[in-house]
């Protein structure tokens, strides 16, 4: 059952690496040298689906390692 969630638990990180990786970035460089910064963004399509999934992927991760400690 440890080496099972001990597996998830690596492909959940995996995924949400990759999630997290692949997300746009929208301030760049301006909001480090002193820009506004301050953009309002609205997520739309594909980028949104990655966003949700990002939160639930590190909800899902944040839950398998409470697991395996109780485990």
């Amino acid at each position: 059952m440890q080496a099972i969630l001990e597996m998830i638990q690596a492909i959940m990180a995996i995924l949400l690496l990759a999630s997290i990786l692949i997300q746009h970035r929208v301030s760049g460089l301006s909001a480090t040298f002193g820009g506004s910064g301050s953009v309002v963004v609205q997520r739309r399509g594909a980028e949104r689906v990655i966003y949700r999934a990002s939160i639930w992927l590190a909800v899902v991760f944040f839950g398998l390692s409470i697991l395996r400690w109780y485990l």
